[in-house]
């Protein structure tokens, strides 16, 4: 069995999510072979040199889920791409680049976070371009740790502001950018998170079917997951 997930977006004001993944982290992630985390672990993250105590937990509690046995691998999102080699090297997760092609169930799939798929999200898509820049972000992390964190704040506060104001369509996946990218990869499965919309969409590629999963975000009281067993991917919510 592997599985994947999304979008946890943890942080020290969701007591309750943090603690629902950490039982996932000790409970079904260690039936698994493997745990992939496709995006948005956490909030915020500011850099490899600040942790404090609930970073730390985490870190030390994915740490533990690797050394029983289980890989794990994550993907940066759109809220923690400052993550970097030393918080891998710690949690013992593998870093994997988005967009990456696995095979799963016996098929090739691509695996992303889901916002480069946003395309009519032109103000996001400036800011992404801006924050997957090696030399932006080498510039953001030679700041102090208290300016990076009023900072990350201030970007979460102007993020929820701009959402509030966009049109649902404008938030989602932009239909032709899917279609493009599956033929650039030659895959007829896709897998992502980020717009926060559980579902299993079936398209049509030329003449052949394909589908895109799409992973929803936890929230207190319920996770989502794909679990993959065999040849069958399987979306699926579940209580923390």
């Amino acid at each position: 069995m592997q599985l994947l997930i999304a979008d946890l977006h943890l942080h020290p004001s969701q007591p309750d999510i943090a603690k629902g993944f950490i039982d996932y982290l000790r409970g079904p992630a260690r039936q698994a072979s493997s745990l992939t985390i496709l995006g948005d672990l956490f909030e915020a993250w500011i850099g490899d040199d600040y942790r404090g105590d609930f970073e730390q937990q985490i870190i030390a509690e994915l740490r533990a889920c690797a050394e029983a046995g289980t890989r794990l691998a994550f993907m940066h999102g759109n809220r923690d791409f400052l993550i970097g080699e030393s918080f891998a090297a710690d949690s013992g997760c593998a870093l994997l680049d988005d967009p990456t092609v696995v095979e799963l169930g016996g098929q090739r799939v691509l695996l992303l976070h889901g916002d480069s798929l946003c395309t009519r999200d032109e103000a996001y898509m400036a800011f992404r371009q801006q924050a997957r820049n090696p030399a932006w972000q080498a510039q953001i992390l030679a700041m102090p740790v208290e300016e990076r964190l009023a900072l990350a704040m201030k970007l979460r506060e102007q993020s929820g502001e701009a959402n509030t104001n966009k049109a649902e369509d404008i938030m989602d996946v932009t239909p032709d950018a899917v279609i493009e990218l599956m033929q650039t990869h030659d895959v007829r499965i896709m897998i992502h998170g980020h717009t926060h919309r559980p579902a299993v969409h079936d398209l049509r590629i030329g003449e052949e079917a394909a589908k895109r999963y799409v992973i929803g975000d936890w929230r207190p009281g319920v996770g989502w997951q794909l679990r993959v067993e065999g040849n069958e991917l399987t979306l699926e919510s579940f209580a923390i």
